[in-house]
């Protein structure tokens, strides 16, 4: 069935390339390692020169797709699910969509990072709902380790998963708006447009979430400013 959220990618298609674990093992186009060979020149192509080619089964070009926004794509499903297995699963279906929709894609009606955002945000939305209800609430994400010293590694550690853990406790949107904003670094128009909202609603939810934040970390609140002081 089509994803009618798709937008300038709309419809289905057959898929060309099986589903595999993780985004290391993908096979073909999907494949992030390796120098880029094919079909695509040697200068750095535009995002629809690359779906273009990827329309026409150029494995090359969509291995560079994955090269130049995979690294957004995951960070964003980490944020929004908490857990890097399930990232790597969002990521993954995120670039079987390109492969298997680019003959669909149309030039000119949207950026392509921000449909890869959309896309990405409503894979991880959906996963959400499913997941509501079935999840261990005590589960904590693992954090990222840290560079100073043991004593400060552990303390950044567990702030970090304070913090995460608070953000893993917004409601879905409120979190989707949030990872766009502040994690992915998007305007405001651009986060309306990957939820389909008007800007005023984003506003309304990034408001929300950062009361609920403040409320979550206020005991935390002096250690943050200290990290940051530290890792600037």
């Amino acid at each position: 069935m089509a994803d009618r959220r798709l937008g300038p990618l709309q419809g289905a298609g057959a898929d060309r390339r099986p589903r595999i674990g993780s985004i290391q093992a993908l096979p073909g186009p999907l494949c992030s390692e390796g120098p880029t060979r094919g079909k695509i020149r040697l200068d750095r192509p535009s995002d629809d020169e690359l779906v273009a080619a990827v329309a026409s089964g150029d494995e090359a070009a969509c291995r560079a797709l994955v090269d130049r926004h995979l690294a957004r794509m995951l960070a964003l499903a980490r944020r929004m699910l908490g857990n890097h297995a399930d990232a790597e699963e969002v990521a993954q279906e995120v670039f079987l969509r390109v492969w298997t929709h680019a003959g669909r894609w149309e030039p000119g009606k949207a950026q392509f990072g921000t449909w890869l955002h959309r896309v990405a945000t409503n894979l991880c939305l959906d996963r959400l709902r499913r997941r509501r209800g079935t999840e261990d609430i005590d589960a904590i994400p693992e954090p990222a380790s840290g560079e100073p010293g043991p004593d400060r590694q552990l303390e950044q550690r567990e702030l970090a998963a304070r913090v995460d853990a608070a953000l893993q406790a917004l409601p879905e949107r409120q979190r989707a708006a949030m990872v766009l904003s502040h994690y992915q670094g998007l305007g405001n128009i651009e986060a309306a447009d990957i939820l389909g909202i008007s800007v005023e609603a984003v506003e309304s939810l990034l408001s929300r979430a950062r009361r609920q934040l403040r409320v979550a970390l206020a005991t935390e609140r002096d250690e943050l400013l200290r990290s940051k002081e530290t890792s600037a």
